[in-house]
């Protein structure tokens, strides 16, 4: 069993039991529940501080552990519909929205209910992570000299260069800032290239981070479509024209939620517009280490043919370890870079130093390589395993493009499906799903749904998600006409 999910029964039991004992009263040793339970020391000492920080156990070190006295009343509710008032005051005037929308962002984050299949995930199983590796890299680090003292604000040095060895073309280390994540980096990013008010051209559909950050910083998303070979150049230098925009955000590799890559020849055009129109391009490169096995050689960043400074790089090592290994880099060439750097001084002052040691020690161990070969081999074998249940239970739906890269795929629902209705069902089902409407910042061309295949435990689950989710669509469609004789397009399976 999972250590998480034993320390969480233990915690139930535990909780249950603490009725036997009287206000003060020692609770049984760690050796005794060790033994009574069949559970490691460390779940007994995870499930003790559970149990303590709720307030239910009081530790006492050498001691043990004893049931705490009785709570306090809890103090009377304030009245805070004040706050009402105060925050919507003169809101229409602000260039910067005061209240913000994430439930575009919190459908990939919040965990589901026990027993529902994980297909909204945006992060890799706790069975693909390297947990014994980032551990061993977060002692490691912790014993290095200085590792608990305050680093350089860029980040450390070492870190810096190994990042920009990995953007290649002429990117130094001194290009390279360290940030806490890539959506930390996105937000510096855009805080720093546009002010409130001004247009942001975006790939559509994409991410909905990114859709929240720029909403959030005052900016107005324009799309610009996505096809099967990435961004439309054509279309790109029309919104140019047609906006004034002096940013385009753009994830080259892999795109969210498309799977697209950009195609060679379009790879100097958009660099071309960008720098006619005086604009900067953010490459969000979100994906590079979760290719698949079969994916062949991969394309260089798109900052890795600019000489010219038009492109600002983000890149993170967290999709490729664990979402609380929140390590990223922000690569940009020319005066930008300065700005970059006082957003981000500002805004966070630095990014830990043992997080960034113990990235360090992860990089350059010898798990860090057979890591990433792992899981390059079990993103190929679930994407496989969820394209034959799609094309096995759910014909009607259609996949226009298999990706050889990247944690999801992209379909395209029957005309009149209702997404909401769609989602409602399949949770009923058993199975959390990500409508598309959140992807587009405009109206959507047609309903859409995207299938994470890296959350769940296996391919296992992953056939029973699908079948779920055939419950639900027949749920929703019925008999009507959200039917149609539509299958997962030839040729693009594996």
């Amino acid at each position: 069993m999972h250590e998480r999910s034993s320390v969480t029964e233990l915690v139930g039991e535990l909780r249950k039991e603490l009725d036997r004992y009287s206000p003060g009263g020692k609770l049984p040793s760690s050796r005794t529940l060790v033994d009574r339970f069949r559970v490691s020391p460390v779940t007994v000492s995870r499930a003790l501080a559970q149990l303590a920080a709720e307030g239910l156990v009081v530790t006492r070190p050498g001691a043990g552990a004893f049931r705490a006295g009785p709570r306090p009343a809890p103090a009377p509710a304030g009245d805070t519909s004040w706050q009402e008032v105060a925050l919507s005051a003169d809101g229409a005037a602000d260039l910067v929205p005061r209240s913000v929308d994430a439930s575009g962002v919190l459908v990939s984050l919040a965990a589901p209910a026990p027993g529902v299949v994980e297909f909204n995930g945006g992060y890799l199983h706790p069975s693909l992570q390297p947990e014994r590796a980032m551990a061993a890299a977060l002692a490691r680090a912790g014993r290095r000299p200085g590792a608990w003292g305050r680093p350089p604000m860029e980040g450390l040095p070492e870190l810096r260069e190994w990042f920009a060895r990995g953007i290649g073309g002429a990117t130094t280390a001194a290009e390279v800032l360290i940030t806490a994540g890539g959506q930390s980096a996105l937000t510096t990013a855009l805080r720093a290239l546009t002010p409130p008010g001004t247009p942001v051209l975006v790939e559509s559909p994409t991410y909905p981070g990114m859709l929240a950050i720029a909403r959030a910083a005052g900016l107005r998303p324009v799309p610009v479509p996505v096809d099967a070979d990435g961004v439309r150049p054509s279309l790109l230098a029309d919104a140019f024209r047609a906006t004034g925009a002096r940013v385009l955000v753009c994830q080259p590799l892999f795109q969210n939620p498309t799977g697209a890559v950009l195609a060679p020849e379009r790879r100097g055009e958009v660099l071309r517009i960008a720098r006619a129109a005086g604009a900067f391009v953010v490459e969000d490169d979100f994906v590079r280490r979760l290719v698949h096995e079969d994916a062949g050689p991969l394309p260089a960043p798109l900052a890795a043919d600019d000489p010219d400074g038009v492109v600002v790089h983000v890149c993170s090592l967290t999709k490729a370890t664990s979402p609380s290994f929140r390590v990223s880099a922000l690569a940009a060439r020319g005066p930008v870079l300065e700005r970059l750097r006082a957003i981000q001084v500002v805004d966070t002052f630095f990014v830990p130093r043992p997080l960034q040691e113990a990235a360090l020690e992860l990089v350059g161990s010898p798990a860090w390589p057979r890591h990433l070969r792992a899981i390059a081999a079990e993103l190929r074998d679930r994407r496989n395993a969820m394209t034959s249940a799609l094309r096995l239970d759910l014909p009607e739906v259609s996949l226009p493009h298999v990706p050889s890269g990247g944690y999801h795929l992209w379909l395209r629902l029957p005309d009149g499906t209702d997404e909401v209705a769609l989602t409602a069902a399949a949770l009923r089902a058993g199975v959390a799903i990500t409508p598309g409407r959140p992807y587009f910042s405009a109206e959507p061309p047609a309903p859409h749904l995207r299938l994470s295949f890296a959350a769940v435990a296996g391919a296992g689950e992953i056939t029973e998600g699908v079948r779920r989710l055939r419950a639900a669509c027949t749920e929703v469609w019925g008999a009507g006409p959200g039917w149609r004789e539509s299958s997962v397009a030839p040729g693009n399976t594996p």
